[in-house]
């Protein structure tokens, strides 16, 4: 028996993969290992090879033991949290019958408004699902399959989320949990399933789907000898069923859980990554059309707006003006929305960029500063869309003086963090932990090694505590000013 026990938690994004390699016992941080993943596609295609999935797991798991300088056998459980939404199609012998569509394809925007028109319009899907299609949701995805490549849609022998494609490479059980099921568009949220009518509308086969785990630590089984071959772990290694990545990120930072507080949201999260993400757990059911109503790793409610584009379309931006991202300025009447792969919230999939405002003064530092606002700007929006969908007012000082917890790779950027405080006139706490998907994935992992509850274990753990920034008064005139352009803007956009 080693002295130390270890845990490992994935985190399988869209561009690359890392494996935290963390005590189990107090949660420290041993080490990361990391593995890149290519993306291919133009226009609006984004596709990834499942299979390259596989070997970045296999690498960042060994990167990050020989960082800890941990014997395998110390490893007792891992669980894998993945990108939501990608639909991966399958043959009979379990291999990629063509590259996974990833979340940010926005080639079946058509296929999404179609299908909400079919069910009978927004409504109809949110009392079913929770959320209503748009491109990035998996049931546009398979739609836009069957009408794009009908040949192998009816080869498909099975359908996988990237998170259930590792789950069942490593313990070879097809098994999703609640949380990444709920981002499909074919999952009912309300009655914790998968939807048979929405189903029969996608011509979609149940016996091609995952079993839905209670919760994303359930323990799906353990390490297969190939796995744990790969790996290079013992094949008694235990496998959470394990989530998306979104619901992972809840999980470290101590979000909902056994213990978790009513309809509460104390914590809305805003997390900048290449996408922006706003989410907050609670136990009511949310409905809205502009918010993804999603199953928490745990069977509550992640309602969350996301946002294409964030901290990758500013980084082309400064890319394009020869500037460092630090060297950003205020946008000094600019407006810039830089949707450059369309946008989902609001839902505008065919949008590209605008810029308005130029003058002969404005500066390369103000229109990165202008790119930085619109991106926030669109950030906070859809935080204002969540807060309404779950019955509270966004205006109410009460709710307004709510500390933001910021996270994501933005979170670590200087003028981020400060977009974000003149904008939203709010506190924020930007955690210690930079690895708050693979902690969460770790702690989901901790929990099916001996059954505790993985919220209270990264509670404990104390993942979610960071530094505090006090607030300063809200930049009213560069928020109206944006909103005023989108309004006036959005007809064009759609086009």
């Amino acid at each position: 028996m080693p002295e130390r026990t270890v845990v490992i938690g994935v985190d399988s994004s869209t561009q690359s993969t890392k494996a935290a390699v963390v005590d189990a016992e107090h949660g420290t941080l041993l080490a990361v290992g990391r593995a890149s993943h290519a993306v291919t596609g133009e226009g609006g295609a984004r596709e990834t090879d499942p299979e390259q999935w596989w070997s970045a797991l296999a690498t960042a798991v060994a990167d990050g033991l020989a960082r800890a300088a941990v014997p395998p056998a110390a490893v007792t459980g891992i669980a894998v949290a993945g990108q939501q939404h990608g639909l991966v199609t399958l043959d009979s012998a379990g291999r990629p019958l063509r590259p996974a569509l990833l979340w940010n394809d926005t080639r079946s925007a058509p296929q999404a408004a179609a299908l909400t028109e079919k069910l009978g319009g927004p409504a109809a899907w949110l009392a079913r699902t929770g959320s209503v299609p748009v491109a990035s949701m998996t049931a546009a995805k398979w739609q836009w399959l069957r009408e794009a490549e009908p040949a192998v849609a009816a080869r498909t022998a099975a359908v996988r989320l990237p998170h259930d494609f590792l789950t069942e490479r490593l313990c070879g059980a097809a098994v999703t949990d609640p949380g990444d099921a709920s981002g499909t568009c074919w999952y009912d949220t309300g009655s914790a399933a998968y939807d048979p009518g929405l189903l029969d509308l996608l011509g979609l086969d149940p016996a091609l789907l995952p079993a839905v785990a209670p919760t994303a630590a359930t323990r799906a089984g353990t390490l297969t000898r190939a796995a744990a071959d790969a790996l290079g772990l013992p094949p008694g290694v235990a496998v959470a069923a394990g989530t998306g990545d979104n619901m992972a990120a809840a999980v470290g930072l101590g979000l909902g859980g056994a213990e978790g507080g009513g309809g509460l949201l104390d914590h809305p999260v805003v997390s900048l990554g290449t996408s922006g993400t706003v989410f907050a757990a609670t136990r009511t059911r949310p409905a809205s059309p502009g918010i993804a109503g999603f199953a928490a790793a745990d069977g509550g409610y992640l309602p969350l707006g996301c946002t294409l584009n964030c901290t990758l379309a500013v980084d082309r931006i400064a890319g394009l003006l020869g500037l460092d991202r630090e060297a950003a300025e205020p946008g000094d009447g600019l407006v810039l929305l830089p949707y450059l792969d369309g946008e989902r919230t609001p839902d505008l999939p065919l949008a590209t960029g605008l810029l308005t405002g130029l003058r002969h003064t404005t500066t390369p530092g103000a229109l990165l500063g202008a790119a930085y606002e619109g991106a926030v700007f669109t950030v906070l929006r859809a935080l204002d869309e969540l807060l309404a969908a779950c019955g509270l007012d966004p205006a109410d000082p009460a709710v307004r003086n709510r500390p933001l917890r910021l996270v994501g790779g933005g979170a670590r950027g200087r003028t981020w963090t400060e977009t974000v405080r003149r904008l939203s006139g709010r506190p924020l706490v930007v955690p210690a932990a930079t690895e708050l998907v693979a902690l969460g994935a770790a702690a989901l992992a901790a929990a099916a090694v001996t059954g505790a509850d993985p919220v209270a274990l990264a509670t404990a753990w104390g993942a979610g505590a960071g530094r505090e920034i006090a607030p300063v008064e809200r930049d009213e005139e560069t928020w109206q000013r944006i909103a005023d352009v989108l309004d006036r803007a959005t007809p064009a956009l759609l086009t």
